[in-house]
């Protein structure tokens, strides 16, 4: 199973002075169970690809198959792949509305079709998964802090069962301990259950650290795709389009030039503490 992306282009204004790519002619796939990051400038087309991973855009030109079928063809059950292709918003605890946290979600599943038990049950185990305690389940979303806001969002989708789940910035507006704790509970969710992970992101470090592959957008067009240790290699080259290496790359650079024998790829703190300590 795969979600596969072939000359997608998406134009603003299309046939007027005023036309804009949004996405141009972008082509990869991603397979079920991946950890997909993609990063650019904010204006680079991020959230207008993903939007047509499930649908919530149409193409202007090109495809978008899921599973080998073209989800723009008559007939073709955009609510299935919405099943399967869940779509976290940036600040998706604003979506939150029910009066309490499972009703919450279990609307999905119940929108869905499953009656009041199964919805329930879906919604528990999604709370679960996601690690928001019972004592929660019965309060209301917004008395939650805005970690508990977006873990209970997420589940919210995760409670539909997805087999790809497509994160918007889902750090935005956390402090670092939030911050950690999202992304460690994603990363422990896809070890667990095999979902394949996107994370669109502006923190080069948190690409870094939990993506296996690295989409760069610049100008609605792809420039990179390729492991994240292999693109950031080319930190010039991601400067120039507005984008920067994490620190830490910048930082075992500047210890080379002061003798220390480092390795060329090192891309987190940890590996630089380690290689470091190997030295001293």
């Amino acid at each position: 199973m795969s979600l596969k992306i072939e000359k997608l282009n998406y134009i603003y204004n299309a046939g007027t002075v005023l036309e804009s790519y949004a996405v141009k002619d972008v082509s990869f796939e991603i397979q079920k169970g991946e950890s997909v990051g993609i990063i650019g400038r904010t204006g680079s087309g991020k959230s207008t690809l993903i939007q047509h991973f499930n649908g919530l855009l149409k193409a202007t030109r090109g495809t978008v198959l899921f599973d080998g079928k073209n989800i723009a063809e008559k007939g073709y059950s955009l609510k299935n792949l919405r099943k399967k292709v869940g779509l976290v918003f940036q600040y998706p605890e604003y979506q939150l509305f029910e009066e309490t946290v499972i009703k919450d979600v279990a609307f999905g599943p119940r929108n869905q079709g499953a009656d009041e038990q199964q919805a329930m049950l879906k919604a528990q185990n999604a709370l679960r998964m996601t690690g928001v305690s019972e004592e929660l389940y019965n309060k209301s979303p917004f008395e939650l802090s805005g970690g508990q806001k977006r873990r209970v969002a997420i589940a919210g989708v995760l409670a539909m069962e997805p087999e790809y789940l497509i994160l918007d910035e889902p750090t935005a507006g956390l402090d670092p301990r939030g911050r950690d704790e999202i992304l460690n509970m994603v990363a422990e969710l896809r070890e667990r259950i095999g979902i394949a992970v996107v994370l669109v992101s502006h923190s080069m470090e948190d690409v870094a650290r939990y993506v296996d592959r690295l989409l760069v957008l610049h100008h609605g067009e792809l420039v990179y795709d390729a492991p994240p240790r292999e693109v950031f290699r080319h930190a010039e080259e991601l400067e120039k389009i507005g984008l920067s290496a994490p620190q830490m790359v910048y930082a075992a650079r500047a210890l080379r030039e002061a003798g220390y024998a480092l390795p060329e790829d090192l891309i987190n703190v940890d590996e630089v503490a380690d290689e470091l300590m190997k030295l001293l």
